[in-house]
């Protein structure tokens, strides 16, 4: 398969770059894992407790993205955001399995926008592109598709749904479970992350996530189309 951006979305100042993992194993405890998490999500505590998220560039730089984009920040909270928010109001951050959290303790650190996608139910190849309003688009947590507006930058697939909007909502579809063996990686930066910043960051997701489930991946930066 292939990953694809249009060149009007990187105009906006979307830096991104993907991650491939092949044979993992989301199951079974990573005894590894289970000792680092506590003294991450401690560190990760103690860092964003009283902090002014706006005053952070790499944060901020969402929401100056989502401007660029003319899209609301109040109902648009971008996820590292949304997650160090949770962060901090409960403790803890959300277990929904070894992989998401993974790269949500990941996100947090990097302050970069991460997300998985099982491979197993993409059709085609995906393009991170402007919608035009015809896409299909399932909300994770929602049973009934959901208008898309057009305008926005989203990663869509061949059959033209939505895998995720923005660096806001990623959906059903491809949600990944504990049965999910393949995944791409979404890693998502603005400008106020430099590209090497971003393929650091890919990188360090990259090598947790192997270190953590086994399997083998690669980084992949997309084809640029539109130019």
């Amino acid at each position: 398969m292939e990953f694809r951006v249009e060149q009007s979305v990187l105009d906006l100042g979307v830096k991104i770059v993907f991650a491939v993992v092949e044979g993992m194993d989301n199951i079974n405890q990573s005894p590894e894992w289970d000792l680092e998490r506590p003294e991450r999500i401690s560190r990760l505590i103690a860092q964003w407790s009283g902090a002014d998220l706006h005053a952070d560039p790499v944060l901020e730089g969402f929401h100056i993205l989502h401007d660029r984009a003319h899209v609301r920040r109040k109902h648009n909270v971008p996820a590292p955001v949304t997650l160090i928010k949770l962060l901090v109001k409960r403790g803890d951050a959300p277990f929904i399995n070894k992989v998401v959290d993974i790269y949500n303790t990941v996100s947090m650190e990097t302050r970069l926008a991460l997300g998985a996608h099982d491979l197993d139910h993409v059709d085609g190849d995906v393009t991170l592109r402007i919608t035009d309003g015809s896409e299909r688009y399932v909300p994770l947590g929602e049973s009934e598709p959901v208008p898309v507006a057009a305008g926005e930058y989203s990663y869509c697939d061949d059959s033209n749904e939505v895998l995720c909007r923005l660096e806001v909502r990623q959906v059903n579809k491809t949600a990944t479970t504990k049965e999910t063996t393949r995944a791409f990686f979404i890693v998502q930066g603005n400008a106020s992350t430099d590209d090497e910043y971003v393929a650091r960051g890919a990188q360090a997701l990259l090598d947790e996530i192997v270190r953590h489930t086994g399997g083998t991946g690669r980084i992949v930066f997309p084809v640029v189309i539109g130019i």
